[in-house]
Formats: structure tokens, C-alpha cells, sequence
């Protein structure tokens, strides 16, 4: 319990709302089972491609082409940031998270680990905004309102180049010091590493919609099974259950009258900023399932629960991510971590909703 603080919350939070909601047929509609099967997939094929130190390799790369620690991290950064873009926000981190963790151990740049993970993870928020499987919530309401590709890219390309430029300020002032990896190279198995890259490239056609999510769930676990079996035991399932959990709640709320009726009132005054304040509270995906049965103002709901991504800790469950990641690389740092991730995330959010506002009266 104490080391799945967030997933024991969803839980009781989940279990609350089902006094309310007596369990029933359509609890089966709550879950979005693309995005945990995809998540299930990425997860299994980053743990093998851990465990032949791939990211090591990633990391000696990065540290040669770059040599600083500004560049360096700006480089993680942009990686993150693109790669959100391309296999969606929680994929991006599971997939990049490691590789920030190698190149700064490798160069005995732990100090800078706090900010690093922090800023991957402000990257793949607000970068993931962009396109309509970058953020889960994304993939949601494109979904649901059937939102044209060009509109969806439009609504969001004010905040993502904000983004951008945010982004790349906050790492300006981080020291050029010079940065080496220790140690000898190390060679990855080429057969495995090519089956590895071979599966997670079949993760990201899933997310596409290029292949049905079952698919993955068949082939990725047998093949780990018969080559890293090991891979599949170090897969992060109590993030898989936060899911669920979330995913309960969310349902479980929509449907008590008493949430409803507020709901819609709020939703009435500002779309945009309940939205941002719901997912401060509720996390983003939650806040989008949620708010999206009380609206149509889909571009303003859009927009509040890309931007409500950045502040507090559960604002996203991306976040969740990272915090559990930084916990388990960096034990004994919770605290000062948690206060840098509420400056930054903070600056994050009142500089995207300040904009979007000024937007708003034009």
C-alpha cells in the first residue's frame, strides 16, 4: 500500500461511487480497453528492452552527439515531446523516462534527475495535445465528437507552440557542464533488440488503429513468454489497476443525479475553466469522460483538459507515471520532487490558461 499510494486512493475513491452505483451491466462501457491494452503492451516490451540494456546504449548516444547537460536535456525533452505526439503521452514517458534515467546516472548528473523527469513530463502532456492520439483524453473526445482532423489540429496549435517555447526557456538556465559516460560500451543482442523494436512498433500500430488491440494482447505476451519471460513479472500492474480505478469512478460519477445537475450548472459559466479545475482534482482522462456527458463545447473541453494536464500530482495520470518512476529511481527525494513539480507545473498552467483567455476575447 505504501508503495501504490495513488492506486489505493482510485480504489477507495472507486469503491465510494459504487455505494452510489450499485454495480451493474453497464459498468463494462467505463473501461477503454485500447488504452489499457496498449499500455499492458508498452510496458512488457520497455521492461525486455531494459533488461538487454538498450536504453544504456540510447543513453551513450545521446550523451556523444550532445556532451552538455543542457543539450542533453533538451534533447530528452524534444524526444519526449515528439514522441507524445506519435505513440501518445503515458507511452512516450514509459518509453523515454528510462532513457533520462541512464543518461544521468551514466554521467553522474543525479542532481538534475528532479527537474528532468519533471520537464519529460510536462513534454509529454503538452505535447501530446497536438494530435488526436497524443493524450488519452485526446483519443476520447475526437472520438466521441468526431472532431475533423484540421479543426482538432487548429483548437490546439496556441497552447502546443506556447509549449514549445516554455519548454525550451525553463532548460536555458541549466549549466553547459560537460557531460562523459563512464564505463565501456556495451553491444545489445541485434536479434533481440530488432524482435523488441519489432513489438513495440506493433504497440504503436495498435494506437493507430491500425491493429486490433487484441492482437497485441496475444502476440507481445507469447513471444516475452518463450524469450523474457521476465519482462512480463516487471510490468507495472498496479499502474494498470490505477487505470481501472479511474475509470470506475469516472462512470460512477456521471451517472449520481446530485454530480449531474452541478455538473451541467458549472459547465454553463466556463467550459475552459472547469474543465482545467476538474482535472487538478479528478486527473484529465476522468474529467474528459466526465464533463464531455454534460456538453458540446467540445473545442473548450478540448483545450481544458489538455492544458488541466500541467499542476497538481493527479492532474494527469501521465503524472502518475513519472511519480512512480521518480520513487523508484530516486527513494528518499519524495518531497523536494513534489515541490519542484508543483512550481513548474503551476508556471505551466497559469501561462496556457492566460493565454487561451486572452484567445477567448477575440
Amino acid at each position: 500500500m505504501k508503495k501504490n499510494t495513488v492506486m489505493v486512493i482510485a480504489m477507495v475513491a472507486a469503491a465510494v461511487t459504487c455505494i452510489f452505483v450499485p454495480v451493474d451491466k453497464e459498468y463494462i462501457n467505463y473501461f477503454d480497453f485500447k488504452t489499457l491494452a496498449c499500455l499492458f503492451c508498452v510496458l512488457a516490451v520497455v521492461c525486455a528492452l531494459k533488461n538487454i540494456n538498450f536504453f544504456y546504449m540510447l543513453a551513450r548516444s545521446v550523451v556523444r552527439y550532445f556532451k552538455n547537460t543542457r543539450l542533453c536535456i533538451l534533447a530528452l525533452l524534444y524526444i519526449t515531446f515528439i514522441g507524445s505526439m506519435l505513440i501518445a503521452n503515458d507511452m512516450a514517458l514509459l518509453t523515454f523516462l528510462p532513457l533520462g534515467y541512464f543518461v544521468l546516472t551514466s554521467t553522474n548528473k543525479r542532481r538534475y534527475m528532479a527537474f528532468t523527469f519533471i520537464m519529460q513530463n510536462i513534454a509529454a502532456n503538452l505535447g501530446g495535445m497536438l494530435t488526436p492520439f497524443g493524450n488519452p483524453q485526446n483519443l476520447y473526445l475526437y472520438t466521441r465528437f468526431e472532431i475533423p482532423n484540421l479543426e482538432f489540429m487548429k483548437i490546439m496549435a496556441p497552447p502546443f507552440i506556447l509549449s514549445v517555447l516554455l519548454m525550451t526557456v525553463c532548460c536555458l538556465f541549466i549549466k553547459p557542464e560537460p557531460m562523459e559516460i563512464e564505463g565501456e560500451p556495451i553491444c545489445v543482442p541485434p536479434g533481440r533488440t530488432v524482435l523488441y523494436l519489432a513489438l513495440f512498433a506493433l504497440s504503436i500500430a495498435i494506437v493507430f488503429r491500425g491493429i486490433p488491440y487484441w492482437v497485441g494482447l496475444i502476440v507481445i505476451p507469447v513471444v516475452l513468454l518463450f524469450v523474457d519471460y521476465r519482462a512480463l513479472l516487471m510490468v507495472d500492474y498496479p499502474l494498470l489497476l490505477t487505470f481501472v480505478f479511474f475509470f470506475i469512478f469516472s462512470g460512477n460519477m456521471a451517472r449520481i443525479p446530485a454530480v449531474q445537475n452541478v455538473l451541467s450548472s458549472l459547465l454553463d459559466r466556463s467550459v475552459l475553466l472547469f474543465s482545467i479545475i476538474s482535472c487538478q482534482m479528478i486527473s484529465n482522462v476522468p474529467s474528459a469522460i466526465l464533463l464531455s456527458q454534460f456538453t458540446e463545447n467540445y473545442s473548450q473541453l478540448l483545450l481544458g483538459v489538455n492544458i488541466g494536464g500541467v499542476g497538481t500530482l493527479i492532474a494527469s495520470l501521465a503524472s502518475l507515471i513519472t511519480f512512480r518512476e521518480y520513487q523508484k529511481d530516486e527513494p528518499g527525494h519524495t518531497l523536494g520532487y513534489i515541490g519542484k513539480f508543483s512550481a513548474l507545473n503551476f508556471g505551466f498552467l497559469g501561462a496556457l490558461t492566460g493565454l487561451e483567455l486572452v484567445l477567448n476575447l477575440f
